[in-house]
């Protein structure tokens, strides 16, 4: 897939999946995420080799990122979405999200799907609601899979 990058001001938004800091994602998704605390480094470098990633960046340094997991025709799913506290209340959330929503690849998905415990405003910007029919979705969940991990 041919890389595409999103410039503004001193900010970098990239899907070059070489420019990934992957020690800062996982040190993020472990450390800081609610949704991915405990996770295992080899785990984190599974799902970003079968995701369309966007690293956002400032001088070079990774401050943020995004992943897409897609068949690219028709479903996805926005995952481990995150800025560096220090970066947000700038616009760049926003400008990450416009960014992944405009994305070529992802313009033919009949469904595209995220969980969020607390952001749902913030996605309704960008066409995100709660489910239509809620009766017609299920998930095969695995509560604290990564405490499960040895």
């Amino acid at each position: 897939m041919q890389t595409i990058e999103f410039h503004r001001d001193r900010y970098l938004i990239s899907t070059d999946p070489a420019r990934l800091d992957i020690t800062a994602i996982h040190d993020f998704l472990t450390n800081e995420s609610y949704w991915a605390k405990g996770i295992q480094r080899e785990t984190v470098e599974k799902a970003i080799a079968h995701s369309l990633c966007f690293g956002v960046y400032e001088a070079g340094q990774q401050i943020g990122y995004a992943r897409v997991i897609s068949d690219y025709a028709t479903y996805g799913y926005l995952d481990d979405v995150y800025l560096l506290e220090s970066y947000r209340g700038k616009g760049l959330g926003k400008w990450l999200m416009e960014c992944v929503v405009s994305h070529p690849e992802l313009q033919t998905l009949r469904r595209f799907m995220l969980a969020t415990r607390h952001a749902q405003k913030f996605y309704n910007q960008f066409g995100f609601n709660a489910l239509k029919y809620p009766d017609r979705h299920l998930e095969r969940l695995a509560l604290d899979f990564y405490k499960q991990i040895p």
